[in-house]
């Protein structure tokens, strides 16, 4: 029986469930953690903390698997060997749907420390993240316009590498008005993702 397309919504989360297997764990970990499976090795290893854990819990394994099978041949997710483990992976079109929402998933952090007043917090957990990714984080936080995350960006500039260092000072001029905001690439980027979710429906007409 051929699985009905995923939705929008269904996607974007099997994607950011996926995130934390990336290349650790296969398709079979995917769909446990998908389903809110107790397995003392997957409670272990923290992925019942995974933001997608339990989302299909009213549903078999197998037709949650034949959901991920419809991600991986809808060229959003891929089985990669890793020795002789098939792993899963991104794709180009998975990663720029999951970059995106893990940008806003950094920033809501921000967010929330703002809330909780948390002052210095350990910046080096931003070094050597996906560049594309963090730069495209920069420029969500230029577009929020607020200044209350200056004192992170500070301190964030003190740990980072050098291109990412310009890039945060860019960022600081912005939100204290000193330089222009250029919104067309987050307009652009926001118009790829719209079209790599809706994509998945021209695979269900050729078939």
């Amino acid at each position: 029986m051929t699985t009905t397309p995923l939705n929008h919504k269904e996607i974007k989360i099997i994607l950011a469930t996926a995130d934390s297997i990336i290349a650790q764990g296969g398709r079979t970990q995917l769909a446990k953690i998908l389903k809110g499976s107790k397995e003392k090795k997957l409670l272990e290893l923290g992925l019942d903390k995974n933001p997608g854990y339990g989302f299909y819990k009213d549903e078999g394994l197998d037709d949650i698997t034949k959901k991920i099978n419809w991600m991986i041949k809808r060229d959003f997710l891929e089985l990669e060997k890793f020795g002789r483990l098939p792993l899963i992976v991104f794709t180009d079109r998975g990663w720029l749907i999951q970059s995106d929402q893990y940008a806003d998933k950094l920033i809501r952090e921000w967010e929330e420390w703002l809330e909780q007043g948390k002052q210095n917090p350990d910046m080096t957990y931003l070094k050597d993240r996906n560049r594309q990714m963090i730069l495209l984080m920069l420029e969500k936080i230029k577009e929020s316009r607020n200044k209350a995350f200056i004192p992170y960006l500070q301190l964030w500039g003190e740990v980072d590498y050098k291109k990412v260092r310009a890039a945060i000072r860019e960022t600081i001029s912005v939100l204290e008005g000193n330089e222009p905001f250029d919104d067309s690439f987050l307009i652009e980027r926001k118009e790829q993702i719209q079209r790599a979710l809706e994509g998945c429906w021209w695979y269900e007409v050729l078939g």
